[in-house]
């Protein structure tokens, strides 16, 4: 009962990388939708005036490179490790809809809005949509 709990908690929107990535981009000037229901994959955020769909990916829930995102829990491993597994095709699935539909599709890791890089990171989205394709 005890992980049933942990598990209920767990949010899917308006999570702290979610807020500080709003933040960051109300403070750029982006104007951008939130929560994008009618698109595929219901992204995090629309940039219309780009046609950009913005993720916001927990590294351990989509099973990013980093420390965190390569982490896998020692009980019921088995059952994660297909977990993880599904929701990175499920990720390549709505990639490639998004981008049928005219979408770019970028998604923002968490491990990079800690420690006072979201500015930094969205600043790389701000540069790559006035067109430096260097930006990250």
């Amino acid at each position: 009962m005890r992980r049933s709990e942990i598990m209920a908690r767990v949010k899917s929107r308006d999570t702290g990388p979610e807020l500080r990535v709003a933040e960051s981009l109300r403070a750029l000037g982006v104007e951008y939708e939130r929560d994008v229901r009618h698109l595929p994959g219901r992204p995090d955020f629309v940039i219309p005036s780009a046609a950009v769909a913005l993720f916001v990916h927990g590294c351990f829930w989509h099973g990013h490179e980093c420390a965190r995102g390569s982490r896998v829990p020692k009980s019921n491993r088995k059952y994660w490790v297909a977990k993880i597994a599904r929701n990175q095709r499920r990720d390549r699935r709505v990639a490639r809809a998004l981008r049928l539909l005219g979408f770019s599709v970028w998604v923002v890791w968490e491990c990079r809005l800690r420690e006072g890089m979201p500015n930094r990171t969205c600043g790389g989205i701000l540069r790559r949509l006035a067109g430096d394709r260097s930006a990250p």
